[in-house]
């Protein structure tokens, strides 16, 4: 890797930027961060960024405020070094369910942050999986909004599933559910559920053949769990196979989800390591590093290399 390009992180998840790094053969750059008495963040480039490219990793976790304050801060910290380009790496974007006014007088908050990170002064944002694509449209430059469907894809293949059916837990995921069966040669089902407020879902429907079936639940995220157990529990009322499995993107996992997933007894629970979590956190759950595919971005964006193929398999 050139010289000319500084990777750097954000306090979120330092285990994923050093995984990063280490595929890139460099070193993570050095940047001091801390608390004011008054709790407001200090940040300090410690080694010169002019005229660079630089990468910011910070994800959105469960103190996803406190994380954003701190990603305005590094890059203003960053722009004012003149560093020439600040591409911030955020594999889970938070804030991304708000994506529109559902109620009367509702904030679109996805909006406000893709605003947030162009006034800091970002020019560049790479993501994963975020919650609508159409939040792209919500930045005045650049997202790569990347999938770990490939991966997914890859891990499953490998376990020669039966009479497999991808599941969408709701209507919303559903053509994303479906570009996943069509790559991985699967049928499709789709839960028909109502939310009454949030975080809180009632089961309506099944609508497809999940009979004797192998069900694979698939979503873009995993937060309380309240969804995905109470798919898999109509699933199973339905006549799919005892052997029911969970793959989501973004481990978000807000209490009481630990304690859902280790009672719903899924066969396993596949997903990526956007957010840190412990790989003992209960029972069947599997975890798949996005680093290399980050480091693979990181890299071919440094060198002007196109993406799509890296991403989609597609010229």
């Amino acid at each position: 890797m050139s010289s000319e390009i500084k990777i750097f992180a954000g306090s979120s998840h330092p285990k994923l930027a050093q995984e990063i790094a280490e595929c890139l053969k460099l070193p993570l750059s050095k940047m001091d961060l801390k608390h004011f008495a008054c709790k407001e963040i200090y940040a300090r480039v410690l080694e010169s960024v002019r005229g660079m490219d630089v990468f910011l990793i910070q994800t959105a976790t469960q103190h996803v405020n406190e994380d954003y304050m701190e990603l305005f801060i590094m890059i203003d910290a960053l722009k004012r070094s003149f560093a020439k380009s600040v591409h911030v790496v955020m594999p889970h974007f938070g804030y991304a369910r708000q994506d529109r006014v559902a109620s009367p007088r509702e904030p679109i908050t996805a909006k406000l942050m893709a605003s947030l990170i162009e006034a800091a002064g970002a020019d560049h944002v790479i993501t994963t999986h975020l919650h609508s694509d159409q939040i792209q449209g919500f930045f005045r430059f650049p997202v790569d909004n990347l999938s770990a469907k490939r991966l997914f894809c890859e891990y499953f293949r490998n376990k020669k599933l039966k009479d497999l059916v991808i599941v969408s837990p709701d209507a919303g995921g559903a053509k994303d559910a479906k570009k996943f069966a069509d790559k991985i040669g699967a049928d499709l089902a789709i839960i028909h559920k109502n939310r009454p407020k949030h975080n809180v879902s009632e089961v309506m429907h099944v609508v497809g053949n999940v009979k004797a079936k192998t069900c694979l639940l698939y979503d873009d995220m995993i937060d309380t769990a309240g969804s995905v157990c109470a798919a898999k529990k109509a699933l199973e009322a339905h006549g799919a196979n005892k052997d029911v499995y969970l793959a989501a993107t973004h481990a978000i996992f807000s209490d009481p989800a630990l304690q859902r997933l280790e009672e719903a007894g899924f066969k396993e629970v596949v997903v990526s390591n956007s957010l840190p979590i412990k790989e003992d956190a209960f029972r069947g759950l599997k975890i798949i590093s996005i680093a290399s595919l980050l480091a693979d971005i990181i890299k071919n964006v440094h060198e002007g290399k196109s993406l799509t193929k890296l991403v989609y398999g597609e010229e």
